[in-house]
């Protein structure tokens, strides 16, 4: 119920910013809109000033007058916004047996026609960069400075490319990298082809190879396939009646040491505690600003009775940003996001990466959008900013049924002087309605198979 509570607010805002583009620039255009959705299919409820609030479907023969009906519709998936005199969602075409009208978008010159139908990806633009402006301006950017790698495991995918334990990584393909952020990003850009990886090892440079065919799927799953150097294992919850509280274990200690043994990352603090099998275990933990000394003895289970997770504790640097600084950030940020996405798309068709692994359906986002909520309103806004991006670029694209798609139909009419024929507008529409729906099927078989 959560997912779904948060994919039904999270779609909500999106598809409600997208169309009131639509709806607002018909509006100054001077067009009449008829219909303002959000959802598709049955109308369950809305309003107008003709007949008010209502409930349900309204007549067939319903007249507006040019009065828009507000309405919510069942499935919340979408929406649309109904415009007087154009072939859309709704395939109505009685207004093609009469005479263009002045206030109908057929009636508009070809600027104002292209305005319309891309004011709505302009809006979704309008939303990310206001999103990563405000995170920009309010919270600035924590960069991990490390390129340091943590402890490598001998059956891990770093360890079969050769990476080594505090390995620290110098340059990735062409690109230098100073900090954690920038290289995983370098991995991502690279994703598809073979990459070089310059390194440190104890003093010395070297490099190492990587392959596309070993690095692409856990890349893209993961966000990186490298264990980060300065971790400690953070205690998120203590089991009730467990050993860890008898001992005095609290929530949010960090692991320092167990019997004088320095503590990096949950692995190695799970193999010591497994392997002390009613034994005493000397552990220090940091407690906010204070160690506590803890004896704990995990019994005949090997457990102590606690959950964990790695955190960073090293070098971190605040960049912060002005007001017009924000903006610039923000720019800069949807330019390397777009970029990113284009080259995913290229890399999918060329089979480097999987479909699945790149994009998700409405199980994805109901999933993800909950998990960002949990974590914070920063977290869960920049989900938000990243999936308005996405629908910006995807309503691009000059496919039929998409704004790209009656955005390359308009530009034809523009230049030919005159309208397509109606049917051949319908025949587009539905080929590309058709190829959209056996995709989003697609799309939501890969995200409930891979849950």
């Amino acid at each position: 119920m959560e997912y779904v509570i948060y994919f039904i607010i999270t779609i909500g805002i999106l598809v409600f910013v997208h169309e009131f583009g639509h709806f607002a620039a018909a509006k100054i255009c001077k067009m009449r809109v008829d219909v303002f959705a959000l959802g598709m299919g049955k109308r369950l409820f809305g309003w107008n000033k003709l007949t008010g609030f209502v409930w349900g479907n309204l007549p067939k023969d319903f007249d507006g007058q040019g009065h828009t009906d507000y309405r919510v519709a069942l499935l919340p998936l979408g929406g649309y916004v109904k415009i007087a005199g154009m072939v859309d969602e709704s395939f109505d075409t009685k207004f093609a047996e009469e005479e263009p009208k002045p206030y109908e978008f057929r009636a508009k010159p070809t600027y104002q026609k292209l305005f319309v139908i891309t004011a709505g990806v302009m809006m979704n633009l309008v939303l990310t960069v206001a999103i990563f402006w405000g995170i920009n301006f309010y919270q600035g950017r924590q960069i991990i400075k490390t390129t340091k790698i943590g402890t490598v495991q001998d059956t891990s995918l770093a360890a079969k490319v050769g990476f080594k334990t505090h390995d620290k990584v110098i340059a990735v393909g062409s690109k230098k990298v100073k900090n954690w952020q920038d290289m995983n990003l370098a991995f991502v850009e690279d994703i598809g082809k073979d990459i070089k990886v310059e390194i440190e090892r104890k003093g010395k440079d070297t490099s190492l190879s990587l392959p596309s065919s070993l690095i692409s799927k856990k890349v893209i799953k993961s966000g990186s396939f490298l264990p980060i150097s300065y971790t400690k294992p953070l205690i998120e919850e203590v089991m009730k009646d467990s050993p860890a509280e008898t001992a005095g274990i609290k929530a949010g200690d960090i692991f320092l040491k167990i019997n004088n043994i320095p503590i990096e990352n949950s692995a190695q603090l799970i193999k010591i505690i497994s392997s002390s099998k009613n034994k005493d275990l000397s552990i220090l933990t940091l407690r906010g600003k204070d160690t506590v000394a803890i004896t704990a003895n995990p019994g005949i289970s090997g457990k102590i009775g606690v959950a964990i997770r790695d955190i960073y504790t090293g070098p971190v640097e605040k960049a912060e940003y002005g007001f017009w600084g924000s903006l610039n950030q923000s720019v800069k940020n949807i330019g390397r996001y777009t970029m990113l996405t284009f080259s995913m798309v290229g890399n999918i068709i060329n089979g480097d990466v999987e479909f699945s692994s790149a994009f998700g359906g409405p199980v994805k986002i109901a999933k993800y959008a909950a998990q960002s909520a949990d974590a914070g309103i920063i977290t869960f806004l920049f989900f938000l900013a990243m999936l308005s991006l996405s629908l910006a670029i995807i309503n691009i694209l000059p496919f039929p049924a998409l704004d790209g798609g009656h955005f390359v139909i308009i530009l034809i009419e523009g230049i030919m002087g005159r309208e397509l024929p109606v049917k051949a507008k319908i025949a587009i529409q539905n080929f590309g309605f058709v190829i959209l729906l056996l995709l989003m099927v697609f799309i939501i078989y890969s995200d409930i198979i891979s849950l």
